[in-house]
């Protein structure tokens, strides 16, 4: 889940996604398919301002 508020639409979680299931949506932040997802947790790790949180 990405939180809107604290995203700021750096890029990093799309770049470290290993399965290309984050994009931007229409408003410039980052979206997660939840149909592509792993749950790896690289996006959660490498979000600067901690906007990612996976649910496991």
């Amino acid at each position: 889940m990405v939180d809107k508020k604290k995203c700021i639409s750096c890029g990093a979680c799309v770049e470290i996604c290993p399965v290309g299931a984050i994009s931007f949506d229409s408003d410039g932040k980052a979206s997660i398919n939840p149909d592509k997802c792993i749950k790896c947790g690289s996006c959660e790790a490498t979000c600067p301002v901690s906007a990612i949180k996976i649910n496991y």
